[in-house]
């Protein structure tokens, strides 16, 4: 079985992936940590942080700045990087991120799935979360962290 913990770089996606890596060392389990780029989407970029306004959007240096991030946290997690290409014109960039999330926990026989979310789980979730809807799935457990830090 394997934690899969969709990555995005932001400090609560950092959280997700060391509290699955603490889970793993005591069940011998493996993490994988998945990174979904949609293709030309610079705007979804900007947004994320991955790059500047200002920044040109090469896909290729964004997996690899996040490989590193996701290497420095967990040195023994996979690395894996998604891009879709077919941004369906009737869902958003948001719903295909949950769909690449959804379809690569059943490929990786994900046991739990760690979001890093302050707004999974609540009643009114923002647009752009993917924590409520991957966590609507019932072919694996969730593990919300909504806190980076200790508080």
């Amino acid at each position: 079985m394997t934690y899969l913990v969709p990555f995005d770089g932001s400090a609560l996606a950092e959280a997700a992936l060391e509290r699955a890596t603490e889970f793993a060392a005591l069940t011998d389990e493996e993490v994988v940590a998945l990174v979904v780029i949609p293709l030309d989407e610079r705007d979804f970029a900007v947004e994320r942080g991955w790059i500047d306004e200002d920044e040109r959007y090469d896909p290729d240096e964004i997996e690899s700045a996040l490989e590193a991030q996701v290497t420095a946290i967990a040195p023994n997690a996979t690395f894996r990087c998604e891009r879709p290409e077919d941004v369906s014109s009737v869902a958003s960039i948001t719903t295909d991120v949950v769909r690449t999330i959804r379809t690569v926990a059943q490929d990786v026989n994900a046991e739990i799935v760690f979001i890093g979310s302050e707004n999974a789980g609540r009643v009114s979730t923002p647009v752009t979360s993917v924590g409520a809807p991957v966590s609507e799935d019932p072919r694996y457990d969730v593990h919300i962290v909504r806190h980076a830090g200790e508080d």
